[in-house]
């Protein structure tokens, strides 16, 4: 029997996979899985996926990407697939010639009519007899997938090619899997992994899998059917905060790591007790939670988490220049160096200089060069000649955000032979010629990072690239974080149906008024009250409303009284 699992990135469908393998071994099914543990077992077909991933490769077309795709899957099929079939075992796929329909039809706009002759040449006729589609809310995955980037698994300024098109490629691939289960119903089982536990999953998995094996007909097309219960939606911004901390005590059952990553950047009383009860589970996460933030209790914790996660700890003060925070770094420096140094964008302080230069005589170059974004004086043009000697472009390039002078796009123009994305990263904010064109050049084959390049940009031309991009990928929503321009609010509640958490998290550091508070709980109704919009609005609403805790009251109402002690 072939089982193919299926879904966009951030599914979980390699993790269920995986888990359906080593129970059906245990049932005393032999089992070969072609993608064990996450890995093609297939070299030649791992070689291919790298280079269907680099993003650098700017140039290859959708059609290329379809055709190496489809070599990769043919290629499993040759070498794993098939003699596992042969030798009459249970063979597992972790994506198959479906994926390539999805990504190069839904996701690209290749058409389907094209498309669908050469993957059945690919297959030889081979389809699997069971496809189980992960299906999973698009933003809810893409905080998983955040959430793994921070716990390491990948790094955090990559991006693959999929990723450069921007998020809304992820949702495109979702409806047209949806829409291939639906065409072929007796083949596709629909599992959702939104808001179950792993271990339920795993069980009705198990117990659906193995009534094919035996023949006896699924009951359902979907294993996990939507919950009856209806849900209750806040009515007013000032019900948001119930609504949030229950939603969350529910992921916390589920997924307490997404919980906490969920806790990021809010401020107030009731965020800072939840960050107190995951503290000895997740001190890392924990800290990490309170980028963004500079009361009393965030630096309390930050200094209490101090010696036990210094790495974290020091990426939790953010680009924060206070002499407070300057001073935590001098004593983090010996243990996480890369993430002091990072810290130091736009601080141009002699205690700032006096660590890049200790970093400079360890022969840090690169890591130095990850902090002088926004600092525009000699000794940053002295180490970013140095690291050009030192062929670091990537890293030159990244210290070059926020600088619009000519000095800096005559650099940017030398290193885009080198580095074309770096270069693009650096441009953000900024509205020089050099920017204009690159945005221009690039805007078809890096969309993505094109948008986000205009955050904080009020021009035409960056409101004509934001409505032509706005329909593809919310990305064109997330630049407008912060902006109280007319063109910015049609722009929110226009594409409010389309990218709504996204429209919510475009409001921060603008006033609640009547008509923002209009815009968040109309997301929310229009998703159901779903945990990445809520988290959002929450986010929106706490820095709105400012939740002083009773120890600072105290303290503010008590006249003469040294500074108060950090309070936990």
């Amino acid at each position: 029997m072939f089982i193919d699992f299926e879904g966009i990135d951030g599914s979980g469908k390699t993790t269920l996979s995986n888990l359906l393998a080593a129970r059906l071994r245990r049932l005393g099914y032999r089992v070969a899985h072609a993608r064990e543990g996450g890995e093609l077992r297939s070299p030649i077909a791992r070689r291919i996926r790298d280079l269907t991933r680099d993003s650098k490769l700017l140039e290859m077309s959708p059609r290329t990407e379809f055709f190496l795709n489809l070599a990769r899957d043919s290629q499993q099929l040759e070498e794993v697939i098939a003699p596992a079939l042969a030798r009459g075992e249970v063979c597992i796929s972790d994506r198959y010639l479906y994926s390539q329909l999805a990504l190069s039809g839904g996701g690209r706009g290749l058409p389907w009519e094209s498309l669908a002759p050469a993957c059945e040449l690919a297959s030889q006729g081979l389809w699997p007899d069971l496809v189980i589609l992960v299906d999973v809310e698009p933003e809810l995955a893409r905080l998983r997938k955040r959430l793994g980037k921070n716990k390491g698994e990948r790094t955090p300024d990559s991006d693959s090619r999929k990723g450069l098109a921007g998020a809304g490629l992820t949702v495109r691939q979702r409806e047209a899997f949806l829409d291939l289960a639906r065409r072929d119903p007796a083949r596709w089982l629909i599992i959702e992994n939104n808001d179950q536990p792993l271990h339920v999953l795993e069980q009705r998995l198990v117990e659906a899998v193995v009534a094919r094996l035996e023949g006896r007909e699924l009951p359902a097309q979907r294993v996990t059917p939507p919950s009856p219960t209806p849900v209750r939606v806040p009515t007013t911004v000032d019900d948001v905060e119930e609504h949030f901390f229950r939603a969350l005590d529910g992921l916390e059952v589920r997924e307490p790591q997404l919980a906490v990553w969920l806790l990021g950047g809010i401020p107030g009383f009731a965020a800072h007790q939840r960050r107190l009860g995951f503290v000895e589970r997740f001190p890392g996460l924990t800290v990490r939670s309170l980028t963004g933030l500079d009361d009393e209790p965030a630096r309390a914790l930050r200094e209490l988490l101090a010696e036990v996660v210094p790495q974290d700890v020091a990426v939790s003060l953010g680009a924060n220049p206070s002499p407070r925070a300057m001073s935590l770094r001098e004593r983090l420096y010996v243990h996480a160096p890369a993430e002091v140094l990072s810290g130091l964008k736009r601080n141009d302080s002699p205690e700032a200089w006096a660590l890049r230069e200790h970093a400079l005589r360890e022969g840090r170059i690169g890591e130095v060069l990850c902090g002088l974004a926004g600092v525009d004086d000699e000794p940053a043009w002295a180490a970013r000649e140095l690291g050009v000697r030192h062929g670091l472009y990537a890293d030159v390039a990244r210290s070059l955000i926020g600088l619009g002078s000519p000095r800096a796009d005559a650099l940017r123009e030398s290193l885009l032979a080198q580095d074309r994305l770096a270069v693009l990263r650096s441009i953000q904010g900024l509205d020089t010629p050099f920017a204009r064109d690159l945005r221009l050049s690039l805007e078809d084959r890096a969309l993505k990072l094109v948008l986000r390049s205009l955050t904080g940009l009020t021009t035409d031309e960056a409101f004509a690239l934001r409505e032509r991009g706005a329909p593809l990928t919310k990305e064109a929503l997330d630049s407008l974080d912060g902006l109280d321009d007319p063109r910015a609010w049609r722009l929110r509640e226009d594409f409010v149906s389309r990218w709504p958490a996204t429209v919510v998290s475009s409001l921060e550091g603008l006033p609640l008024t009547e008509r923002a508070e209009a815009l968040i709980l109309r997301a929310l109704e229009l998703t159901s009250g779903r945990l990445p919009v809520l988290r959002n609005a929450y986010r929106i609403v706490a820095a709105e409303h400012a939740v002083v805790l009773p120890s600072e009251r105290a303290a503010l109402l008590t006249p003469g009284d040294d500074a108060p002690r950090p309070t936990l």
